[in-house]
């Protein structure tokens, strides 16, 4: 099973609602094992993410509030992208960094189009 990204909306009942579904794999955020090998990895605490580990414990929730925290997360974590790989314990693999790249853009550009719509969260589930 694959994680996905998507941004949502607080309906009137404090229920969810997914607001778009980006084309061509916008929407892919790794693997179901990446909640705690990638996402949840002591690579990422180190680095100083404090939103992506919560996946390695269930589904992730970014209120709209808390949209900005989230993108400098994976903006820093993209920024230092090439560290935060070579600390994974993953089986060296070149491919393996372009991975992680493609999801941290797909997490960066999802925080962006809730930060325009504003009041938007993203999900990452």
């Amino acid at each position: 099973m694959s994680l996905l990204v998507h941004t949502f909306i607080r309906n009137a009942d404090g229920d969810w609602d997914l607001t778009e579904d980006p084309p061509d794999g916008g929407h892919l955020a790794g693997g179901e094992r990446w909640r705690t090998a990638v996402w949840g990895s002591e690579s990422a605490r180190a680095l100083g993410a404090r939103f992506l580990p919560r996946l390695a414990s269930g589904d992730l929730y970014v209120e709209a509030d808390e949209v900005a925290a989230f993108l400098e997360e994976c903006m820093t974590l993209r920024n230092k992208s090439e560290t935060f790989v070579a600390g994974l314990r993953e089986p060296s693999d070149p491919a393996l960094l372009v991975n992680v790249e493609s999801k941290l853009d797909n997490f960066i550009a999802a925080s962006r189009r809730a930060l325009e719509a504003g009041g938007e969260g993203v999900l990452i589930w």
